[in-house]
């Protein structure tokens, strides 16, 4: 199956330095607006069924609100446990106002 470049929100939509939460196709996924870069993954962490867009965002970590699993949202590993994978993670281009991934 052919990936392809879905928009998944509008530019104005992802405050600096936080999380938004949207769900495309099925997927939930959280974009992230660091220094002026957007960034998405998978918005449930891999550890236990909690959403990351409720964590917290410093520089380019994400952490779990329930366990604080720790995640670099631009390879989704993991910095800091109990998660033991990595959060999945989507390309993203910015086209206009749209912030699209490729799903």
């Amino acid at each position: 199956m052919e990936k392809t470049w879905i928009k998944v929100c509008e530019t104005l939509d992802v405050q600096a330095d936080a999380a938004f939460a949207c769900e495309v196709e099925g997927r939930m996924i959280a974009v992230y607006q660091v220094d002026e870069r957007h960034f998405a993954t998978e918005n449930v962490c891999p550890h236990a069924y909690a959403l990351l867009s409720d964590g917290w965002l410093e520089g380019i970590e994400i952490e779990c609100p329930l366990h604080g699993a720790r995640f670099d949202i631009t390879t989704g590993a993991v910095l800091e446990g109990p998660a033991e994978c990595a959060v999945k993670t989507y390309p993203v281009r910015i086209e206009g106002d749209e912030v699209q991934c490729l799903l």
